[in-house]
């Protein structure tokens, strides 16, 4: 005999596995005190990130990553004049009504759930495509040409 045997509503996760260690990794990387924290991080700088990159690295990104994620990477429009790490910050903060200091940490903290994800090789091919002021975003030095 063949039983339907049903997950309650109560244990069911409305995301994906790798959706929700992200989640944690997130949560981890920046100290939040809830899950639902984290996730608004996530979707913030994700929305922004989205806005900024183009072509492969956009695409070989949103393969990377789980497909919620992938998601709220690839629903934005590309902006045509991208903004400097710096510049995305301040235009994060300003859209989520946080402080600069907290969206600076959310930013690093949502970076490292990405680069855990996509791995070194496709990070510094972003930080290629990208303007100056990400790598530190992602935990990285940034190295300027010798003059």
């Amino acid at each position: 005999m063949i039983t339907d045997v049903r997950i309650p509503l109560e244990h069911q996760r409305p995301y994906g596995t790798s959706y929700e260690q992200m989640l944690e990794k997130a949560r981890y990387e920046g100290a939040y005190p809830t899950r639902e924290r984290a996730e608004e991080a996530v979707r913030l700088v994700l929305a922004g990130l989205g806005r900024q990159l183009t072509g492969d690295e956009r695409v070989d990104l949103a393969a990377c990553l789980p497909l919620e994620a992938a998601r709220v990477l690839t629903a934005q429009v590309p902006d045509t004049q991208p903004l400097t790490g710096w510049a995305f910050v301040k235009d994060l903060a300003a859209r989520s009504g946080a402080s600069l200091a907290t969206t600076r940490w959310d930013t690093g903290s949502v970076f490292a759930a990405v680069s855990a994800h996509a791995g070194p090789d496709l990070i510094t091919r972003i930080l290629h495509q990208l303007p100056t002021g990400y790598a530190l975003l992602f935990g990285r030095a940034e190295l300027a040409p010798a003059t």
